[in-house]
């Protein structure tokens, strides 16, 4: 059942309407006190609340009920109703314990999807608590490819994803760099109901604040002077699927402002346009940041954090996953034995031990790097932890050979364009080389490529 918590009766016939012609159970509330009873009386699976129940507007009835509904029965997902002027009172209910906040008038798709939201999540999350996770299992269940791993943490998030990933929750998974943010954002859209819809990746990092408009939600021919025709948006290419926000907290204010509104009723306008438009997407973000501490120096929204962590997934460092650092190191080292046709390649007991014993600042990520670099440098058929450190003597050699330039010589730009020039002449202009040498997708690679001009097929 679910109970409708408001005391105007048109706002509570209106909702049991709608819930009643999708099957569900409703029973309606006009006050705090009547509330309370029908939980104690009834079954019940969802509270749809509003924030004020007399003439006063300050919503701290709404807030007492939570507290009350939390204290008696913790595991029961609320969803607060407001309006847009009272959105620091729902963000107050959130950081309460509330599931999620509707804003008046509300759309029937967006509070169903609220509704179906808050109850798969919440069976997710009760599901099979108490059994340990099994990796075994898990890939039975689940499609987790690419994702290696046995530490039991690494396998309770894996398992999570695997319960929450066929709801519409939005999600937020922070981690350091180099541990694989990316490629759960990949396993929680491929085993979801939207798998076969796009999943868009978007470095946010990457994209100014003049040209955020533009990139996330398209402009119209004429919108801005280079406008020449019409272009679609990063959310219009993602409709039916999945949207990947990389590096959520590198956004400045005046754009989060304007991602929030899409989050909040996934709604927006093209640039140069004044039609609002409907988009049908699960957010997922991600972030090397932590993004409570920036909400408290006043730098990201608090209500837009709200908006993205209805689940959290934090990916532990490799330094605190010992041992997975053998299982990753053989995937690699088997991944180079193929690309670079060396069958007889592989990692000694010396070499996994000196491996194990590296603190891995860079994560996963570096630990594929070293070991690629190892392959490329070394000759023998066994990798010892000579070639891990000769990798790492060459590397100081050079930057010792290659000074970095007086300040204000080089611009940064020129910089990195010196550096790309240099590995497609160490790789004799192999792409796939140089972008794991920087440490770069290859689509962000040949975005350089058009940056500067190059063209890497003119490489010696």
């Amino acid at each position: 059942m679910i109970l409708i918590v408001d005391d105007d009766p048109s706002v509570t016939a209106s909702l049991q309407l709608l819930l009643k012609q999708q099957g569900h159970r409703t029973a309606a509330a006009a006050s705090p006190e009547e509330a309370l009873r029908v939980l104690g009386e009834e079954s019940v699976r969802l509270v749809l609340q509003d924030m004020n129940f007399s003439r006063a507007t300050s919503g701290e009835e709404g807030l007492d009920l939570l507290a009350e509904i939390r204290r008696r029965h913790p595991e029961l997902p609320v969803i607060l109703i407001t309006a847009w002027g009272s959105i620091d009172l729902a963000v107050r209910g959130m950081k309460a314990g509330a599931a999620d906040f509707l804003t008046k008038p509300w759309s029937k798709a967006r509070l169903l999807q609220a509704v179906s939201t808050a109850l798969e999540v919440t069976a997710a999350r009760s599901a099979d608590r108490d059994r340990a996770p099994d990796r075994a299992a898990l890939d039975r269940r689940y499609d987790f490819r690419g994702l290696l791993g046995r530490d039991p943490e690494f396998l309770r998030i894996l398992e999570l994803v695997g319960r929450i990933a066929p709801t519409e929750a939005s999600v937020l998974i922070s981690g350091e760099s180099g541990t694989g943010k990316e490629l759960l954002a990949e396993a929680v859209h491929r085993n979801s109901k939207r798998r076969d819809g796009p999943f868009v990746k978007v470095n946010l990092g990457g994209i100014s604040s003049t040209l955020f408009e533009s990139e996330m939600f398209g402009h119209v021919r004429g919108a801005f002077t280079d406008a020449r025709g019409d272009r679609r948006g990063r959310f219009e290419i993602a409709d039916g699927g999945t949207i990947f926000l990389d590096e959520i907290g590198e956004l400045d204010p005046s754009t989060q402002v304007k991602l929030l509104r899409v989050l909040q009723d996934r709604t927006f306008e093209v640039l140069g346009s004044s039609t609002t438009r409907q988009v049908d997407v699960r957010v997922i973000a991600a972030t090397n940041r932590h993004l409570p501490e920036m909400v408290a120096r006043g730098s990201f929204r608090e209500d837009l954090l709200y908006r993205l962590n209805l689940i959290s997934l934090e990916l532990p460092p490799l330094r605190e996953r010992p041992g997975d650092v053998s299982l990753l190191a053989d995937h690699f080292v088997a991944e180079c034995a193929r690309l670079y046709g060396r069958a007889e390649l592989a990692l000694s007991d010396a070499g996994r031990d000196w491996l194990r014993s590296q603190p891995w600042p860079g994560n996963v990520r570096q630990l594929k790097q070293v070991i690629e670099r190892a392959v490329l440098v070394g000759r023998g058929s066994r990798l010892e932890p000579e070639d891990f450190l000769a990798m790492a003597d060459l590397t100081a050699r050079g930057r010792r050979a290659a000074a970095l330039p007086a300040a204000g010589s080089m611009t940064l730009d020129e910089m990195e364009e010196a550096m790309i020039r240099q590995c497609l002449e160490r790789y004799g202009g192999n792409v796939s080389k140089v972008a794991r040498a920087l440490g770069l997708s290859r689509a962000a690679l040949y975005r350089r490529f058009e940056k500067f001009g190059l063209d890497p097929s003119s490489s010696p």
